[in-house]
Order: C-alpha cells, then sequence, then structure tokens
C-alpha cells in the first residue's frame, strides 16, 4: 500500500484479524472486507483500557473525552483521531451502500445565491451610507472603511460572476467543470482587499509624517456618524452569521468579508471618536491598524487558496478513509496505491489495485468501474482513477521528476 495511506492513527482500527475456520486460512494477516465499521468500532472498544472506556457513553455514538480526567492531553488527542477516523468510516458506508449519486440539495443552492445576492445588495446601500459618514466627519479611519466597502462591492461581483461561470458549464470546452474557478475567483477577491490595505496604511502614514490635524466634528456630525456606523456594523454582523454556516466556499468567502468588515467598522468608528475628542493621532492610528489586519488576514487568504490548486496531498484523515473504502470493496486481491491531492476546492483520487491475473476483462473493468462510481460519491472527491494491474512490484508508472528543470536522472 502507498505510504500516504499507512499512518499511525489507522493501525488500531485496521488490525489483522484471525481466521474464523480453516477455510479462512488463505486470509490470514488481512482485513476482512466483511469487517463493516459496526465490527472496527466493537473490536476497537473492547480493546480500550480500563481508564478510556470508563469515561465513554454507550448509549450514545457521539464519543466526548473533554470532561475525562484520567486521560493526559495527549492520550485525550489520540483516542479523538481515532474515534473520528470511525466517524468517516461510518460516512463511507452510508455513502456506498446508496444506490444513487446525491446531486446538489437545490434548496441548498438557493439559499446560497439568496445570500450572495442579499450581500452584494447590503453592501450598494451601506457604501452609500459610509460615504455620506465619510464626507461628514473627515476622519481617515471611516475613509478606510468606506474604501474598504467600495472593495467589497467589486469583489462581490467578482465572487458573483465565478459563482455563474460555475454554473454554465460546457463540457466540451471544460470537460470536467469548472470548480476551479472558485479558489481562482477568491484569489483575485482577497488580492483586491490586501491591496486596500497598502493604499490605506500608505495614506495614514503620510497623515502622521504631515501631521495635520483634522477638524474638530460637530454634535450633528457625531450623530450621523454613530448612526451610520452602528447600523452598518448591526447589519453587516446578521450577514456574516447567515453567511458563515454555508458549505459553499464563495458563500464563506462573504461571510469572512462579513465578518472583516464589523472589525473595521467598530475599530475605525472608535478611532473617529477618540481621535475628534482627546488626541488626532488615534484617527490615523486606528486606520493603521485596520490596514495592518487587512494585509494579514486575506494575504492568509490567498496562500490558502493557492495551496488548493498546486496538488497538495490530502490529510492523512482523507487517506485512511479512502483506503478503508477499497478495502470494502469486493475481488481486490491487493492495494498497490491509494493517493489523493488537491486540484481546486475538491481532491482528485488515485487508486491502484491488484486484481487476480486470470480475472476476465469484462469482470476486471466492473470492478474498477464501480469503485470509481463508489469514490466519487464522497462529497471530498471531484474525480477517481482507478487504476487495474495483475501485480504491485513494477516502479511507479509516472514520473514527476523527469518534468523538473534541471533535471540530471
Amino acid at each position: 500500500m502507498d505510504g500516504n495511506s499507512g499512518s499511525d492513527p489507522t493501525r488500531p482500527l485496521l488490525a489483522k484479524h484471525d481466521p474464523i475456520s480453516a477455510e479462512s486460512g488463505s486470509r490470514r494477516g488481512r482485513l476482512s472486507r466483511r469487517n463493516s465499521v459496526n465490527s472496527l468500532r466493537a473490536s476497537f472498544l473492547s480493546k480500550l483500557p480500563s481508564k478510556v472506556r470508563s469515561g465513554l457513553d454507550s448509549e450514545s455514538s457521539d464519543i466526548d473525552l473533554a470532561s475525562s480526567t484520567a486521560l493526559s492531553k495527549g492520550e485525550k488527542e489520540y483516542y479523538e483521531r481515532q474515534f473520528a477516523t470511525l466517524k468517516s468510516f461510518e460516512e463511507v458506508d452510508s455513502v456506498v451502500s446508496s444506490d444513487y449519486i446525491v446531486e446538489e440539495d437545490h434548496e441548498e443552492q438557493a439559499q446560497q445565491e439568496r445570500a450572495m445576492k442579499i450581500s452584494n445588495y447590503a453592501n450598494i446601500a451601506l457604501l452609500i451610507l459610509k460615504i455620506y459618514a465619510t464626507v461628514r466627519s473627515g476622519s481617515i479611519a471611516i475613509a478606510a472603511s468606506t474604501l474598504d466597502s467600495l472593495l467589497d462591492l467589486m469583489a462581490g461581483g467578482i465572487l458573483w460572476f465565478t459563482h455563474l461561470a460555475m454554473k454554465n458549464i460546457n463540457i466540451y470546452k471544460y470537460p470536467i467543470g469548472k470548480l476551479r474557478v472558485q479558489p481562482v475567483g477568491i484569489i483575485i477577491f482577497a488580492a483586491i482587499m490586501a491591496t486596500l490595505g497598502f493604499q490605506v496604511l500608505i495614506t495614514a502614514v503620510e497623515q502622521l509624517i504631515q501631521n495635520t490635524p483634522a477638524e474638530k466634528m460637530t454634535t450633528e456630525q457625531l450623530i450621523w456618524l454613530y448612526s451610520i456606523m452602528i447600523f452598518a456594523t448591526v447589519v453587516k454582523l446578521m450577514l456574516w452569521l447567515y453567511c458563515r454556516s454555508s458549505g459553499n466556499k464563495i458563500v464563506r468567502a462573504y461571510a469572512d468579508d462579513h465578518h472583516f468588515d464589523v472589525v473595521t467598522n467598530v475599530v475605525g468608528l472608535v478611532a473617529a471618536v477618540l481621535g475628534d475628542k482627546f488626541y488626532w493621532w488615534i484617527d490615523p492610528v486606528g486606520a493603521i491598524l485596520l490596514a495592518i489586519y487587512t494585509i494579514t488576514n486575506w494575504s492568509r487568504t490567498v496562500m490558502e487558496n493557492a495551496v488548493s490548486l498546486v496538488g497538495q496531498s490530502a490529510p492523512p484523515e482523507v487517506l485512511q478513509k479512502l483506503t478503508y473504502l477499497v478495502i470494502r470493496h469486493p475481488q481486490i486481491k491487493r492495494i498497490d496505491t491509494v493517493r489523493a491531492y488537491t486540484f481546486g476546492v475538491l481532491y482528485f483520487v488515485e487508486v491502484d489495485i491488484e486484481l487476480p491475473e486470470d480475472l476476465p476483462l469484462k469482470v476486471a473493468h466492473a470492478i474498477g468501474e464501480t469503485l470509481q462510481i463508489k469514490l466519487e460519491k464522497l462529497p471530498e472527491v471531484e474525480r477517481a482513477f482507478v487504476h487495474l494491474d495483475f501485480e504491485c512490484d513494477h516502479k511507479p508508472e509516472h514520473s514527476v521528476v523527469s518534468k523538473l528543470p534541471n533535471n540530471q536522472t
């Protein structure tokens, strides 16, 4: 089996099972395909130390070791990983036992589009209000928040058109769909927001260097400032709560932006009021803090989404889940490789399996195709490729090294 798919957390779960009878002797040392997650779970629980079993609720399927005082922090983390692995196996059994491929829920899709539309309409309305607040107050921190709202509108347009582009698929021009448009759109969105941070930082530093305090605000200006900024903050807070639970990455990007706006609105308002009432330099210092937060937050978003496009390996828990699914598939003699890597939002999966060499082509094809269909039912998987072979002793069939620049091999 490929090294990526072997990991310490799986060893207690995928333990070797003794043969039940003499006839099963040929299966010694291998996990039986008839061992479902229920039998694995029962076997695992029976072998737990007494100090672990004493803290478990036998009536509940959810395991919570947080309240256990008999275990160290490291032991809790270890056993929680084991139980999380069992839970992922339960999901595998549930998915592959169904006879149909679950399509995206139309109600959930409608909720996602509604969240994006509401966010865009709110950004337009709040931009108009904050432009007025900036003109009335003259605060650079409020101006930074207003510029942020302007770019929110631009970036929101990018995300919306990204969503529309993903929906309109030409299978001849884009044979595997447009899911990679999603991280690309988010990267553009985040890059614009980070650029905003640099611009605000430069403006605020210039004001500090020039040592030019702004004029004091009147009572009427303060009332308008309070009203607009508090209203904008409440609206953004509600939108953040509405969007953050979505499973769609574009909607979650909106949620991150709404959360960011709550922070910038509060900091901008506090800096503007304190700068007006006490020391003028508090206003540009607040703007600098906002700029640093903007640059840090959205630069991290750029890196996270860039990584999803470069083919990074899936974490061990995903590989364990895939390996369990393959083990449960019938007529597989051995597993050579289980590999999964990012190629956008979801994973591409490659599985190499060994079948008996005298197996008819028709039967071998059916085994590979049904395994591929099962793998692609998993929510983490975009596409799966199953490679069939009659032995596992050959060299790797694909060489990445040969494609590297200045290759000396």
